[in-house]
């Protein structure tokens, strides 16, 4: 099974992200957080990320600060101000594995589950994935949950099975189940932080997953 995450390994959504969270800041009086400090906590879980950003909030104000962020995603992508396109090869890919019997595909994300139904629809992948796990019945990664879960509900054994992942959170949520962590060098972490937290591979382009998936299969 191939479990992929979502922001910054199937979707560059980095745009929205930091848009939405300045936005969330500015409009509790606050001071925005730089842009390379929202991507490294891209792939948490929101309450989790807003926590990190504003250490020093109280559990309320980081609800509050949580759900504007909420508000002002929908809000810019109700206005089309900002694109989530997918990453150069991410469709083809899918596409290809999905059509093997001897692959499946799943999910495993920090978006809402209505994130990724918004997703799923606009790409015309309903169906196509086996198992989606997101932060709405999770804990954050790198907490092994949501992988456990997409092993559980796919009967899929962890060694059969590798996590695609742009953050150290999805490659340390892998390895905390059992599952191969695959790094990918486009998302929102760097390869040696990648590389530091156990990747065993890190991909250049998309493309490069499926020759791997060849080996893994013939195991």
């Amino acid at each position: 099974m191939v479990i992929f995450d979502c922001d910054g390994t199937l979707v560059d959504s980095q745009n929205a992200i930091v848009a939405a969270m300045e936005a969330a800041f500015k409009a509790h009086g606050l001071e925005p957080p730089l842009r390379t400090a929202t991507l490294s906590i891209v792939g948490l879980s929101l309450i989790e990320a807003v926590t990190l950003l504003y250490p020093g909030g109280t559990p309320a104000a980081i609800a509050a600060l949580a759900q504007g962020y909420r508000d002002a995603f929908s809000e810019i992508r109700a206005r089309g101000d900002e694109l989530e396109p997918m990453f150069p090869g991410a469709r083809e890919v899918v596409a290809a594995l999905a059509e093997r019997k001897d692959v499946a595909l799943g999910i495993a994300t920090g978006k809402s589950d209505r994130g990724v139904r918004r997703l799923l629809k606009r790409e015309g992948w309903k169906g196509l994935f086996h198992t989606i796990q997101t932060s709405d019945h999770h804990p954050s990664k790198p907490h092994p949950s949501m992988i456990e879960a997409a092993l559980a509900e796919t009967r899929v054994g962890p060694e059969a099975a590798v996590m695609v992942g742009d953050t150290t959170f999805d490659i340390e949520m892998g390895l905390a189940a059992g599952v191969t962590g695959i790094g990918v060098s486009w998302g929102y972490h760097p390869v040696p932080r990648l590389e530091a937290a156990g990747a065993c591979l890190i991909l250049g382009a998309f493309p490069d997953l499926l020759p791997w998936i060849d080996r893994l299969a013939r195991r």
